[in-house]
């Protein structure tokens, strides 16, 4: 953001390269940079290299006395500021991003901008998306239980065991599906520790069995 005739330069020539849209994600701000006159001055450049899309996490980057893990929470947020740009640049497609944890709030978001980004809270609690289809695609079908995911997901565990996988690596990303569950921690002890079983697989279709949701 300190740089945007640089950034606009890359974006152009990314355009030339490629057939996809090219997209920016940046913060409203860095340190000590004005939130409204930064970040205005920031897009109206941009867009010229053409960009049409900016995912705006909205709160500013401090570089200056903040590790990454502290930026991700510490810096206030700002959706006001994001909405503003969708006013000021109402031909770009702007999508706001930082501290969503509900489809509910998503909804709130998207009357004022094109689209939202869900980041850690989507990993962190997979099943936090159940409503996705339903409440903002405005698809009438069922969302899938945890149990049938499991049984979608074992196809892939079993390759992934037959090519030597340590499956500890395929089923860490699963931790977060039982969020809020009951049974969730030794659920997540048993997916942990699921190289150091005879049967891996058995103890997986083990965990599918005794589901209750």
């Amino acid at each position: 953001m300190k740089e945007p005739k640089l950034v606009t330069k890359c974006v152009a020539q990314i355009n030339k390269i490629i057939t996809i849209p090219v997209t920016i994600k940046c913060r409203i701000g860095v340190d000590e940079m004005d939130e409204n006159k930064g970040l205005y001055d920031f897009v109206n450049q941009v867009k010229d290299g053409g960009c049409n899309t900016f995912i705006i996490h909205a709160r500013k980057a401090w570089l200056k006395g903040l590790s990454p893990k502290d930026n991700r929470s510490i810096p206030p947020l700002n959706y006001s500021r994001v909405y503003k740009l969708k006013e000021q640049f109402p031909d770009l497609r702007i999508v706001i991003n930082g501290g969503l944890n509900s489809i509910q709030e998503c909804l709130v978001h998207l009357s004022y901008v094109d689209g939202v980004m869900m980041g850690r809270e989507a990993y962190q609690n997979p099943y936090v998306l159940k409503e996705v289809d339903r409440l903002i695609f405005k698809k009438n079908k069922d969302a899938k239980t945890r149990k049938q995911l499991l049984i979608d997901y074992l196809p892939y565990l079993e390759d992934q065991q037959k090519e030597g996988v340590r499956l500890n690596l395929v089923t860490r990303h699963l931790m977060g599906l039982f969020k809020g569950l009951k049974g969730a921690g030794e659920i997540r002890r048993v997916l942990s520790k699921i190289d150091k079983y005879e049967d891996p697989v058995q103890e997986y279709k083990k965990i599918i069995r005794g589901l209750i949701e």
